[in-house]
């Protein structure tokens, strides 16, 4: 995914940071399924959305799929999510009652907090500067993160070459029939494009001494300021209010009791 450019102080803030936030909230409301903690910190994030450096339209252009997998998991759950209290529909394996509407509910509000900030976060991350936190901060292999990069960079050029394939199959006359076969064929092309391609790049990175022992240089220096832990105290806040109100109203539900 190519990340959105702008001159909001969002884009400023280390990848690493962002990544961290996101976690964080993560983390807070995996470890309950109730409706009140994700409903607390769902508000939450949508107030503060104005200053994710997204538009409306690039808002929902990049987070659409969030917005329709929330439904269908709370959908499925409402139908087949474990019965408790008063049955209201029953027909088969299907049963609706008072458990399965309420865990409906936080499942619909838990995928939405979670999704959502993850995503919009996601997306004003540089891949480039989210490689240099990794391996200067969080101290990861340099030479896992640099392979990883460039696996990253090469996803728009399979896209690319998806496209090429394509259009290289109709100007011979295959591509107007068959279907799955075509889309067949045409991955197993793609595969062995992909594979002579990162040959050639592991090639080319071991011949410019990406491989080396040693310590390793950077170009650009990544550093934690006060902006970055003010986004990772946001998280905090976020989380902590989320579990603190669900505690308080009773209906904090640990997934492992």
């Amino acid at each position: 995914m190519t990340p959105v450019v702008g001159r909001q102080a969002v884009y400023r803030i280390n990848p690493v940071a962002k990544v961290a936030a996101s976690a964080i909230i993560s983390v807070a409301l995996v470890l309950t399924i109730d409706w009140v903690s994700a409903s607390v910190a769902l508000t939450i994030e949508l107030l503060l959305m104005p200053w994710a450096g997204l538009s409306a339209a690039r808002f929902f252009r990049r987070t659409w799929p969030v917005w329709v997998a929330a439904p269908l998991s709370a959908f499925t759950i409402l139908l087949y999510g474990r019965p408790s209290g008063a049955v209201h529909f029953h027909w088969l394996f299907v049963e609706i009652t008072d458990g399965s509407i309420e865990l409906a509910i936080a499942t619909l509000l838990r995928i939405l907090a979670i999704g959502l900030p993850a995503i919009v976060l996601f997306v004003t991350i540089d891949p480039t500067d989210l490689a240099d936190g990794l391996a200067q901060i969080v101290k990861l292999p340099a030479r896992f993160v640099l392979g990883a990069l460039a696996g990253l960079r090469l996803v728009s050029l399979f896209l690319e070459d998806w496209r090429s394939l394509e259009r290289a199959r109709r100007a011979r006359g295959m591509g107007d029939s068959g279907r799955i076969r075509r889309f067949a064929s045409q991955a197993f092309g793609l595969l062995v494009l992909s594979i002579r391609r990162g040959s050639k790049l592991a090639t080319a990175m071991e011949a410019r001494g990406f491989g080396a022992p040693g310590p390793r240089t950077w170009a650009r220096a990544s550093r934690l300021r006060w902006p970055d832990a003010a986004l990772v105290a946001l998280g905090i806040l976020v989380a902590g209010a989320a579990v603190t109100v669900s505690v308080v109203t009773g209906h904090w539900n640990f997934i492992g009791a």
